[in-house]
């Protein structure tokens, strides 16, 4: 197989980036070019909502340059995506469409979990490092402009992720607005930032043995791996060596630090900013050691095209642990483990039996998947009003991997599996679903909602269910000596909207077992 060119730009909060990735059989994704410009799009979008003309003039030009680069290594195809300073402006369909125009380069503006969740591919693409480090206690903590985000692993699972407003530009900004005299800085910006780590740890982490803390940032990663480290362990450093590191960066001048680390010196404050973020979580953690990969959000991007296009395989299951992360919300919110578990079986038959009359594929899968697990989580808060509780429950809690307009298909199925299906020309709120997307809440609707109707009296009667398809007939045949009187009688009404869906009747057939005991 011949190489693969391609790449990735991130249009960041304070750096513009082109990472040019080749794909072999031999060496799989291998860097061969990163170019950098300084360009702080964050200082206008978080402090007045909009880039201004001069700097898209400046970003245009740039992203030009990258065009003329890629060309010359003959790049296939590319990926360009906008984090939290093009996500936040108010005109960014204005924006995105002006640059395109320009350019040529279309960019994508992704959710914030799903930017973290590239960051965390980024991270994957390390391999056994990062099978192994995963496997304890592990907090992945992503450093941006305008955010960062805190995920917890355990046992190679993860349990919890986070995003908090304490990205470098926004703190800086913050700082910026207050009058406060040099020295006293530090220990204003450590009050800012634990005033937020502290809720995050009484919530997710209270427990919690924490082995190591991953960093993945733009600036700090570059220097902590030139200290000392273990053979074989690159990237991997004490907490002593980082206080070390730490006492360096306060008691040496910008100037020389500059010189020191070949960083210009207006990227020296945020070094310090992201440096203090890494210091409190890590003491507050109490963290064993700090692991730096030396990722960045386009390690992230080429990592998942390269497994999109089949040029890698991943030694970790990603579907897991957004599963992984709905189970944890749905048990925050003293969800049905046993029921979630008996409707994702039942949901996941339906749909495989029926893939060539739905049409949908493995994305879709996973979202009827974590619609079955998050069916009841509404109920925490009202059990009359358990639809509208579990979509503002829903929607209003990041579920990582998953875009916005994902988490917003994922409420609505969950929220019409309680109540009547609304139809698009109904729907009063404002939203950016489209016609096609309601198409999808329909069709994943219907076969939660049969789903549901045969777990009625939430005994787990239908847990092992044969389907077939029979003519325009779904046949579920269940083998049990219990009695399922009730699901026969209450089924007939979410089995109209499976049909109205699907053109498609469901039914009910019942295989008795002699040597059954009768569940009472």
């Amino acid at each position: 197989m011949s190489l693969k060119m391609f790449a990735a730009i991130d249009v960041g909060s304070y750096e513009l980036t082109c990472k040019i990735f080749e794909y072999s059989p031999k060496n799989g994704m291998k860097a061969v070019d990163v170019i950098h410009h300084r360009l702080a799009l964050g200082n206008d979008t978080f402090a007045t909502g909009k880039v201004s003309q001069e700097k898209v003039n400046e970003l245009c030009k740039v992203l030009q340059d990258f065009s003329q680069i890629m060309k010359s290594y003959g790049v296939e195809a590319y990926r360009a995506y906008g984090t939290s300073a093009i996500r936040e402006t108010k005109n960014a369909t204005i924006l995105l469409d002006q640059i395109a125009q320009r350019t040529g380069i279309r960019i994508g503006t992704i959710s914030n979990s799903e930017q973290r969740f590239l960051g965390y591919k980024a991270i994957a693409s390390k391999g056994e490092d990062f099978n192994q480090t995963i496997e304890k206690g592990t907090v992945i903590l992503d450093i941006g402009g305008g955010s960062i985000q805190i995920s917890l692993f355990n046992k190679d699972t993860l349990m919890a992720t986070q995003n908090l407003k304490l990205g470098v530009l926004r703190l800086r900004e913050s700082l910026s607005r207050i009058d406060v005299v040099p020295s006293k800085q530090d220990s204003l910006l450590e009050e800012m930032i634990s005033a937020q780590l502290s809720v995050v740890k009484k919530m997710y982490m209270k427990d919690k043995e924490i082995e190591t803390i991953i960093v993945v940032d733009d600036y700090v990663p570059n220097l902590l791996q030139q200290l000392d480290q273990p053979e074989g362990k690159k990237g991997f450093l004490s907490l002593e060596q980082f206080e070390d590191y730490w006492n360096e960066m306060h008691t040496t001048s910008v100037e020389v630090l500059s010189k020191k680390y070949g960083m210009p010196e207006e990227n020296i404050g945020l070094l310090s900013i992201s440096s203090a973020v890494i210091r409190r979580l890590a003491k507050m953690m109490e963290a064993k050691q700090l692991w730096v990969p030396g990722v960045t959000l386009c390690d992230g991007i080429g990592y998942e095209y390269g497994e999109s296009k089949g040029l890698l395989k991943p030694d970790h299951d990603f579907e897991q642990d957004i599963v992984a992360c709905a189970q944890n919300i749905s048990k925050r919110y003293m969800g049905s483990k046993k029921r979630g578990e008996t409707l994702e079986k039942i949901t996941t038959n339906i749909f495989d039996h029926m893939k060539k009359i739905h049409g949908m594929g493995d994305r879709e899968r996973l979202l009827l998947r974590l619609a079955a697990i998050l069916h009841d989580c509404g109920k925490y808060i009202s059990m009359s009003n358990l639809g509208e509780c579990s979509y503002n429950i829903i929607l209003s809690t990041e579920i990582i991997g998953l875009s916005h307009r994902e988490r917003e298909i994922l409420a609505n199925v969950v929220k019409f599996n309680h109540v009547e299906f609304v139809y698009e020309n109904e729907i009063g709120r404002e939203t950016d679903l489209s016609k096609e997307d309601y198409l999808l809440i329909a069709k994943l609707t219907a076969i939660l909602k049969v789903a549901n109707g045969l777990d009625r009296s939430h005994k787990q009667k239908f847990k092992d269910t044969q389907v077939s398809l029979k003519d325009n007939t779904l046949v579920f045949t269940v083998a049990t000596a219990a009695d399922i009187s009730l699901e026969k009688g209450l089924f007939s009404e979410r089995a109209a909207f499976f049909e109205e869906v699907y053109n498609m009747k469901p039914v009910i057939k019942q295989k008795k077992l002699m040597d059954c005991v009768k569940v009472s």
